[in-house]
């Protein structure tokens, strides 16, 4: 019986039931002893006297997070003694028998949402106690609520969940790969899958029409606030006979949307009045191109909860007597409030600025007295007042300058975006804002290797398949063709991504001959996929949404590692299990492997 929320009801009282559960509290009040006993469900008070020696007894040395099982009637609380904070709170269990299941030890983290909260290492040590706090276990139940709304919409929509294999081979997906050595063929090793990209291409030229798990991934890869280490879920998709991105994007949009509307019960932001987005009849997200995405907002995934683009003034300094802002660009951020900021607060972006690779940060604030800034002295009137114009600053704001390479003006600025908004709060987590970014650079350069490396994975189409490949001679001309690439973003956080798949094996030769490679290590690296492709493969199409990111959004969270069950560190250690650990002499003789010390 759920006891949370049938034993309010009236026909309730007098019931005899049974519970069992934790020790949350007691409270020994001389004749009576009080223990809130709690489950997975919730907490329900305990009422134990001495009409029961021997319960009565054994409540006298029960502690914290003992294991109990109590029957008993129940009854209506005094007036006085009921807790509206809980569901249970007009009800108590008196009880007639007590039995101990089990004892514990003085917990050494918190299993309470309230009080002093533990250290996340402590936590993630005892991370079977912290799961024990009512917010966890309703973190869990909502979890699993989450994976049945997402896997409703794919049955519906005619997919079919299929599960690929996790010892798999090495795939250049663009991070380090887990390698797990072969007993049976010393010398040689299996990858674990960063996704299940080749697999599912294989699944379409194997007929099936539309795909989709929800797959294990596993990289090599620096932990961060918004990226697990080691492994996460995404949920994995691809659809045959698809020749069009936007196909897949009108297919899985809705989910996005309904995740947000139904199952997290928040507001859609849709911001559609930059110029170059787009939104397709029937659909709600705008589409921005990659080019424009990151001339706007400075990243290729921003967060369009809010406004404050970045203005294009480069035209405006052209002739400019001013140093500073003799620049190959001049671009400006309007930050509505801005003249309210101090100046240590302002020294305080100009450091970060810096930090970014800025020289400094010039800045106007818009005032009752009119505009004030170092850098009036310097400017024409036409300057002043053109700034103004393309800005829209008025009254109490503040723009600040970026001056330097596109490239430069655009990381900075970009940032500086994201500090503003997290400063003037603008960013509300009962919104939720998409947008998909397209037509990403299939090519993109490499400044430390100075050469043309691939801007995500050769696995993506080409826009112009062959003619476009075959069409660029200069490296400006091949870092000038795009793929038929995108990514869904929300709340400035990359939530899927995606594309359409170069099914063809004399395109798939030819993206990687542009980067020196010969025909042989292709078929070294892939020849899997490329026997495959030669035996009639079908266009498809797919994406992947990061389930552990949208879920860590969708519940109002700053940290991935809270919304997952048993998450390492940041240091990607699992600190509960003592993982990773040595092994055994002879687990690494049967491997075929040999522990080298580090000479340095």
């Amino acid at each position: 019986m759920d006891y949370t929320k049938s034993l309010d009801a009236k026909n309730s009282l007098g019931k005899t039931i049974t519970v069992a559960g934790w020790v949350n509290s007691r409270r020994d009040h001389g004749g009576l002893i009080f223990i809130d006993l709690r489950d997975f469900k919730g907490i329900i008070q305990l009422v134990v006297t001495p009409d029961t020696p021997d319960s009565f007894h054994l409540a006298e040395s029960v502690r914290d997070e003992y294991v109990l099982r109590a029957t008993g009637k129940i009854r209506e609380r005094a007036p006085e003694l009921k807790n509206p904070n809980i569901p249970t709170g007009n009800i108590e269990l008196v009880v007639e028998t007590l039995e101990m299941l089990n004892r514990s030890d003085t917990p050494p983290v918190n299993t309470h949402d309230e009080g002093n909260e533990s250290s996340e290492e402590l936590r993630l040590k005892y991370r079977f106690l912290d799961l024990r706090r009512p917010k966890m276990q309703q973190r869990l139940r909502r979890r699993s609520d989450y994976y049945r709304f997402i896997r409703e919409y794919m049955y519906n929509h005619g997919f079919t969940e299929i599960t690929t294999p996790i010892l798999a081979n090495s795939s250049p997906e663009g991070a380090r790969d887990f390698l797990v050595p072969s007993r049976l063929h010393p010398g040689k090793f299996y990858a674990l899958p960063q996704a299940p990209q080749q697999f599912k291409q294989l699944l379409m030229v194997g007929g099936v029409e539309r795909y989709f798990q929800i797959a294990p991934c596993f990289r090599d890869e620096d932990p961060r606030a918004d990226r697990l280490y080691g492994d996460f879920y995404q949920l994995d998709l691809e659809m045959s006979f698809v020749e069009d991105g936007e196909v897949v994007r009108s297919t899985i949009e809705p989910l996005y949307l309904a995740l947000a509307t139904e199952f997290a019960k928040k507001m859609l932001v849709i911001r559609s009045e930059p110029a170059k987005a787009y939104i397709p009849k029937g659909g709600v997200v705008p589409r921005l191109p990659y080019d424009f995405a990151m001339n706007t907002y400075g990243v290729d995934k921003p967060d369009l909860r809010y406004g404050m683009e970045l203005i294009e003034l480069t035209e405006v300094f052209k002739d400019t007597d001013f140093k500073v802002f003799k620049q190959p660009c001049v671009k400006a951020l309007c930050v509505k409030g801005g003249a309210s900021l101090t100046r240590s607060q302002i020294d305080a972006f100009t450091e970060k600025a810096r930090k970014l690779g800025a020289g400094g940060l010039a800045y106007i604030l818009y005032t009752e007295e009119g505009a004030k800034s170092p850098i009036l002295k310097f400017m024409s009137d036409s300057e002043i007042e053109n700034v103004q114009k393309l800005t829209g600053a008025e009254v109490g704001d503040a723009v600040f300058f970026g001056a330097d390479e596109r490239a430069k003006v655009n990381k900075v600025l970009g940032q500086l975006r994201i500090e503003f908004a997290d400063h003037f709060g603008l960013k509300h987590n009962d919104e939720i804002a998409y947008t998909w970014i397209i037509d990403f650079p299939f090519y993109e350069w490499d400044e430390k290797a100075k050469k043309l490396d691939f801007g995500h994975n050769p696995f993506s189409m080409p826009k112009g398949g062959l003619a476009a490949l075959e069409a660029a001679k200069t490296d400006e001309e091949k870092l000038a063709i795009v793929a038929d690439q995108y990514d869904m973003v929300m709340n400035g956080y990359e939530a899927a991504s995606g594309a359409v798949r170069n099914y063809n094996p004399e395109i798939m030769y030819k993206v990687f001959n542009i980067l020196g490679f010969n025909n042989e290590y292709v078929e070294a690296r892939f020849g899997g996929m490329l026997n495959a492709f030669k035996f009639g493969a079908p266009p498809h199409a797919g994406c992947a949404p990061g389930l552990d990111r949208i879920f860590m959004v969708l519940e109002d969270e700053e940290n991935i590692r809270d919304v997952v069950a048993f998450p390492k560190n940041g240091s990607g250690m699992d600190l509960m299990m003592d993982s990773p650990s040595p092994v055994d002499q002879i687990q690494l003789d049967e491997a075929h492997l040999a522990i080298l010390e580090d000479k340095d």
